[in-house]
């Protein structure tokens, strides 16, 4: 496979246009790397377990990660259900370090949980900051213990929203190093 540099945003679902849209805008804005929206896949009804209602997320991840992807490197993978990793009551997203694939689901990044997510500034910003966490995983990075940093594992919604959206210098570097590119993620103070 020939590397492209570019990440597809897959809504997979029923996903308004604007969150993947958001996503693809803050890759391109923050990481200066490509990416682009692909076409929709259905709801992973396959992963449901219906013991918890929830979708496991690993097993979200194989599936995704056993199909053909073309033209990109690495695929955000968009879902509105409720994610879990046997470990863990709740992701707000997943990815296997260095992996292909992540996850971002918005079932619990609105401000008032709903049915339907409402698609406030702080729920958009909630999503890109998943994502572009969950992307610096793909990338290999791991859980940061700096707080003001984007890599710094963020449990609750209250975490999440103090969580920046740059990487601290040390998080920088490394993804400099990985994505061989001095103009990716600016730094956080």
């Amino acid at each position: 496979m020939t590397r492209s540099g570019c990440i597809g945003v897959v809504p997979i679902g029923a996903i308004p246009h604007v969150v993947t849209q958001v996503i693809a805008a803050h890759i391109t804005g923050y990481l200066n790397l490509k990416a682009t929206v692909l076409k929709p896949l259905r709801n992973p009804l396959y992963a449901l377990d219906e013991r918890r209602l929830q979708f496991d997320a690993g097993t979200i991840l194989e599936t995704l990660e056993s199909r053909p992807f073309e033209r990109v490197d690495k695929i955000i993978g968009v879902l509105n259900v409720d994610l879990f990793l046997p470990i863990f009551t709740h992701v707000f997203g997943e990815a296997r370090q260095h992996g292909r694939v992540a996850l971002v689901s918005l079932a619990r990044l609105a401000e008032e949980p709903s049915e339907k997510p409402q698609l406030s500034p702080t729920t958009l910003e909630r999503v890109a900051k998943v994502a572009l966490h969950e992307l610096g995983h793909l990338y290999g990075l791991t859980h940061c213990e700096n707080d003001p940093c984007l890599m710094h594992f963020s449990g609750s919604l209250e975490e999440l929203d103090r969580t920046p959206l740059n990487l601290c210098r040390y998080c920088t570097r490394y993804f400099r190093d990985e994505t061989g590119g001095p103009d990716h993620f600016s730094e956080a103070p």
